[in-house]
């Protein structure tokens, strides 16, 4: 994506009228009052100036992919659009959404998008709602925020197409190996997942392909 391209954007001020500012991983299963607060708030804006602009959030589905137990894990290249990122491990497929991208005011419809530009995927899809991530504790994170969902597959047929330039199945025991590798907000994923007390109360959009 070229920075010159617009993007969405909300306000952080209109953002966090939704729900109470925090930083971190928040647990949420039901996104329909963000959504009306995007949708109602939503403005498009240069990616290159909002980049430094703390004043607004970038909206990020951040989409984790897991079949059988195991999580699809990914590197960044090194010449990879956000440089303050390369060479990280990441858990989630995700991206910035364009004006034209928006079919629909369904934030699952932009996960979904999201999903079949960045990777290669056959196979049936399940759709959980895991939670947001806030990060204000680093440049990248004081100017994006992630919706993050869990794409349950029925089939490891998977790869990458897109800036991501490695990618494989591996059990959370693994990623948790590699922990300090991995990119912020995928630690944040790797932590609530491998919680034993985590709830996650199952949401389910079907998709077959």
């Amino acid at each position: 994506m070229s920075l010159t391209e617009k993007i969405l954007v909300i306000q952080r001020q209109n953002l966090f009228s939704a729900i109470p500012d925090f930083s971190g991983f928040q647990p949420l299963h039901n996104f329909s009052q963000i959504q009306t607060i995007i949708t109602k708030h939503q403005e498009f804006h240069a990616r290159s100036t909002m980049e430094e602009n703390p004043l607004y959030k970038q909206i990020i589905p951040y989409l984790v992919f897991e079949h059988n137990n195991t999580y699809f894990l990914m590197r960044r290249q090194s010449t990879a659009s956000e440089q303050r990122l390369k060479n990280k491990y990441s858990l989630g497929i995700g991206g910035h959404i364009r004006q034209e991208d928006l079919n629909s005011n369904n934030i699952i419809d932009w996960a979904q998008r999201e999903f079949h530009e960045e990777v290669s995927y056959c196979g049936n899809l399940k759709t959980i709602p895991l939670g947001i991530i806030n990060d204000d504790g680093n440049a990248v994170g004081q100017v994006h925020i992630g919706f993050v969902f869990l794409l349950r597959g029925d089939s490891p047929n998977i790869s990458i197409k897109s800036e991501l330039k490695e990618g494989r199945l591996v059990s959370l025991e693994t990623c948790k190996t590699m922990y300090d590798d991995l990119e912020s907000w995928s630690k944040f994923v790797c932590d609530y997942l491998t919680d034993p007390l985590s709830s996650r109360q199952e949401i389910y959009y079907d998709q077959r392909h």
